[in-house]
């Protein structure tokens, strides 16, 4: 009917589903009672998308409407992130031999249904659409499949309305319980309800409409009927309309009811407006507006397309430039009662503006869901949501909604559930245990209040303290053979350097501030290289005396207070110039590592220079080794004359302590890192006072009659 009407451009008010339009001139004598089909489909995505129902089934007519639905509409669907586990079709309705087709089709249309993992199913369908969906459950239990149609959240179309065939009106309609559907916004008229109760067949006699429905509501048939009788029960026309359940008639203005009603008052309106136009035209004498006198059926058409007034409810109703109604639409629950009842409880509304985001509201505690769901709101996802702690992952060969969890790496976390990609947290925080959530992270440095940082102390003091007692042993044996003959000048600074190497290990326990980080590598590669130097002038001063006692021997005037001065001198000043450039023009500064430890901020003091810290840390090597070489070579010479042996030992000691140092040094991190270098500066220092001096305090102390000039006289 409306293909042919609209060749003829009879103007049409569509209150149901739109017919397909062939051309722009047909659209012109059309109007629409509700929105166009896109902010319908944008109200049941937002539907989705609220409820996070991106998992979905759908199922559609197998006709040209549902394939322009499942061509034009899921694509959208699918830009915001729905995934279809099926896309469905409904069963032709059909009849006589051609009905067992229809079940053959129900039945493999309710397998996937049944099948189906997601809880949500979007139903695009016609007025009729529900007639075949109340098939399917009885065509579940012929064919003996079981099947919960409550397992499934129904939601609907504003095409599709509640009908039923006779022979279904004893048939069960719980499969409606909790559905949601979408319907044209509309309202209570005052007085609608009344007016149906008082319909009486008998009394209106023209409205054959009102007779047929009659004898199909209430199961008989009139007499004198100009149709045929159907049932044998007779029709009294006192039967009363408010005793029929909903499934058999709805007293209530439904959303259809309500747009043919605006509809008709559209067209009185329009109608009016034109009859005016007529009237206005008859009393004007010059004759220019003679044509309107002869107005035609489709020049209604220009009336209705400006036509706007205010129904019996109070609402304003006009027409947009395409010819659709200015209006939102109700979001509908489906609530079913034992006694095959049912209620349209509005739990939301979406309202015309655009976007239609901003119109959407819906209040979750109103709705009441299908029982399977124990009144909770269902999930309709492909597989569980990836928890706090976890990053989604693509499974391949599924869709973009089916993915695996994956715990999130180490130092990074996800606050919340299906993260594409964990994230780090700030820098002065970390991730908690279950990686959901970051920390504050605490700043810490080696302190005197932590037990690593007392014990090292303490080592540091102790030994300081036994070298000032090796120091006072010295001085207060300094005119002894033992201590003469081992240069008491350089033995004293070398005691003096190495108590102020054990010092110095003050300076790197504490919090790190400007003037410490300034001068504690500086203060430790000095003090270290006046020592280094000190043994290597000692040893080289004993393999001179040595060659000084041969007959004839031109070494003698090489042995003496200058040389040792020299050599302890000159080696420190190239140690000084390095600590100084270093210090001018890159100098340490106390810093924060908030990156190293996962945990913790770490406040140390940046070197400034790295290269130039291991300058220092190369020269103090390159005295190291050239002295144990030189004590190494002279290890052989008479014990009366040299300490090259002790010293040999010692420098073997203080050369493996700062080899080791390096590859510890840059394996550990934060105040552990500082820490390695303490227990260095301890462990070299220490080595070189228990080698070189232990056996000289033993010879002093316990056993002074070893101290004389004859013992050291005597060769071995």
């Amino acid at each position: 009917m409306a293909t042919i009407l609209r060749r003829y451009k009879m103007p049409q008010l569509i209150y149901g589903s739109s017919p397909m339009m062939e051309d722009n001139v047909q659209t012109l004598f059309s109007h629409w009672m509700s929105p166009d089909g896109t902010h319908q489909y944008n109200g049941i995505l937002q539907l989705l998308l609220h409820f996070r129902w991106i998992w979905i089934g759908v199922l559609s007519l197998s006709d040209d409407t549902g394939e322009r639905f499942v061509q034009n509409v899921l694509p959208m669907f699918a830009q915001r992130g729905i995934c279809f586990d099926f896309i469905g079709r409904f069963p032709q309705v059909k009849f006589s031999g051609e009905f067992s087709q229809m079940v053959t089709d129900g039945s493999e249309t309710m397998r996937i249904v049944k099948d189906s993992t997601a809880s949500a199913v979007v139903v695009h369908g016609e007025i009729l659409t529900i007639l075949v969906m109340r098939i399917i459950p009885m065509i579940a239990g012929a064919y003996n499949i079981p099947f919960k149609a409550t397992s499934k959240v129904w939601i609907m179309a504003t095409q599709i309305e509640f009908t039923s065939l006779p022979f279904q009106r004893e048939w069960e309609i719980d499969f409606l319980h909790g559905a949601l559907s979408l319907a044209v916004y509309s309202k209570d008229l005052t007085g609608f309800q009344k007016f149906i109760e008082m319909r009486n067949p008998t009394l209106e006699r023209e409205d054959r409409f009102l007779g047929v429905l009659w004898e199909e509501a209430f199961i008989c048939s009139f007499p004198n009927t100009p149709w045929d009788k159907k049932y044998e029960a007779f029709c009294t026309g006192q039967e009363k309309i408010d005793t029929l359940p909903g499934t058999v008639l709805e007293m209530s203005m439904t959303a259809q009811s309500y747009s043919v009603y605006n509809a008709l008052y559209a067209v009185a309106h329009a109608l009016h407006t034109m009859q005016c136009s007529k009237s206005k035209g008859r009393a004007m004498a010059d004759g220019i507006t003679w044509n309107q006198l002869n107005q035609q059926t489709w020049q209604l058409q220009r009336f209705l397309r400006s036509v706007s007034f205010n129904n019996n409810a109070g609402e304003d109703i006009s027409f947009d430039e395409k010819g659709a109604l200015v209006v939102g639409f109700d979001i509908i629950n489906w609530v079913t009662f034992q006694n095959e009842s049912f209620l349209r409880v509005k739990v939301g509304k979406m309202g015309p503006q655009i976007p239609q985001e901003k119109g959407f509201t819906i209040n979750d505690d109103a709705i009441v869901w299908p029982s399977y769901f124990n009144q909770t709101p269902p999930l309709s996802l492909c597989n569980e949501n990836c928890p706090l702690g976890y990053s989604r992952a693509k499974k391949e060969g599924k869709p973009s909604c089916c993915y695996d969890c994956h715990p999130c790496p180490e130092g990074k976390i996800s606050s919340q559930k299906d993260m594409d990609d964990c994230s780090g947290c700030p820098g002065d925080q970390y991730p908690n245990n279950d990686q959901d959530g970051c920390l504050p992270k605490q700043i810490t440095f080696l302190s005197y209040e932590e037990a690593l940082g007392i014990i090292l102390a303490t080592l540091a003091l102790s030994f300081a303290f036994l070298t000032a007692l090796v120091l006072g042993i010295f001085v207060k044996h300094m005119d002894t053979p033992i201590v003469k003959a081992n240069n008491r000048n350089l033995t004293y600074t070398l005691l003096i350097s190495l108590l102020l190497s054990f010092l110095s290990v003050l300076l790197f326990i504490g919090q790190p501030e400007a003037m410490t980080c300034l001068i504690r590598q500086a203060a430790f590669g000095m003090i270290f290289s006046v020592a280094v130097s000190c043994i290597l002038a000692k040893t080289i001063i004993v393999v001179l005396a040595f060659m000084a006692t041969k007959p004839g021997s031109k070494m003698r005037r090489w042995v003496g207070k200058p040389l040792s001065t020299s050599i302890v001198l000159s080696c420190s000043l190239i140690q000084a110039t390095i600590c100084t450039l270093w210090l001018s023009t890159s100098p340490p500064f106390p810093d924060l590592d908030m990156h190293t430890m996962m945990k913790e901020i770490v406040l140390f003091c940046n070197e400034g220079s790295v290269l130039m810290f291991y300058c220092v840390l190369g020269y103090m090597g390159f005295l190291a080794v050239v002295s144990f070489t030189v004590a190494f070579l002279a290890r052989r010479l008479p014990d009366s004359f040299n300490e090259a042996k002790f010293i040999t030992f010692s420098m073997l000691v203080f050369c493996s302590v700062w080899l080791t140092f390096i590859p510890s040094y840059l394996s550990t991190k934060g105040k552990y890192m500082l820490a390695v270098e303490i227990f260095s500066i301890l462990a070299s220092s220490f080595g070189l006072l228990v080698c070189i001096f232990s056996p000289k305090c033993y010879v002093i102390v316990l056993r002074p009659e070893l101290n004389t000039r004859g013992q050291l006289a005597r060769r071995n």
